[in-house]
């Protein structure tokens, strides 16, 4: 199995996958390399108070996926094109064990990557996502397109907060809707999970969905987590979907050391 080559020295640049170019962003270093994974629309800069809590004794990796940030353009925006852009950014890293930390979309990328590659990762932490629940069907679909036809005059000023994708309001419904559907089958992705996975749950509402369906979507996690020991409840914090990482950095932070204990105490396979 390879190991994890530690960087020398602090590095951001861009790195090539299929039509596009990901602008990532590496501290170096000898720590332990965490991974964070962003939401749908987001670039990297959220991840900051989380990344200045843990501090310099961790190698942290944020990128911006397609179309997000300083990333360029695809003609693939899809869930797949995605988990291929986490390979692509490890192996331009010189990273093959890395923790994982997901941000809402990015949970679900998380849960999915290391599905498929359960030897090459020390533990996923999951922020406000990677529950299995997801609005499907016609009216599903149709909600989230009305969702973000609304939203659409607004897109290019949010966008200069790093919240909202250089994409039209039709390609991020697009995004949205592929999300829940594979979100709505996530229970059979998470019985299989035998590395640490813990969970920060945010119990505010969140951007589209009441208090009630924040809560039912909560809920949908009770029956894995009961079969599946190795999912936990790091923390359930007041904030909101959105405003977690900025208003709970701390209680991030604190997953990131507890899966990493976790799995050092389970006697997983080593860096």
């Amino acid at each position: 199995m390879a190991i994890s080559k530690p960087a020398d020295s602090a590095w951001t640049g861009m790195v090539p996958v299929d039509d596009t170019a990901l602008a990532v962003t590496d501290t170096g270093g000898p720590g332990r390399p965490v991974v964070y994974l962003n939401g749908a629309y987001a670039d990297q800069r959220p991840w900051r108070p989380v990344i200045s809590e843990l501090g310099s004794g961790w190698r942290h990796i944020t990128y911006d996926e397609r179309a997000r940030g300083r990333s360029k353009r695809s003609a693939d925006y899809s869930f797949e094109a995605c988990v291929r852009d986490v390979d692509a950014v490890l192996a331009a890293r010189g990273v093959d064990r890395p923790l994982l930390v997901g941000w809402s979309y990015g949970a679900v990328v998380a849960v999915h990557w290391a599905d498929r590659n359960p030897d090459r990762v020390l533990g996923a932490v999951s922020v406000a996502g990677a529950v299995p629940y997801g609005l499907t069907g016609e009216d599903g679909r149709e909600r989230i397109r009305r969702l973000f036809r609304r939203m659409r005059l607004l897109m290019p000023l949010v966008r200069t907060l790093g919240l909202t994708a250089q994409m039209t309001a039709d390609q991020h419904a697009e995004v949205n809707i592929e999300l829940n559907e594979i979100a709505a089958a996530l229970a059979t992705v998470l019985d299989r999970v035998t590395y640490p996975v813990r969970y920060v749950l945010a119990t505010g509402a969140g951007l589209g969905g009441s208090q009630e369906e924040m809560e039912q979507a909560r809920a949908s996690l009770d029956p894995v987590l009961a079969r599946n020991p190795n999912l936990r409840v790091s923390a359930k914090v007041a904030s909101s979907h959105s405003h977690i990482l900025r208003k709970d950095f701390r209680a991030v932070a604190e997953a990131v050391r507890e899966t990493a204990a976790a799995h050092d105490r389970d006697g997983s396979s080593s860096q």
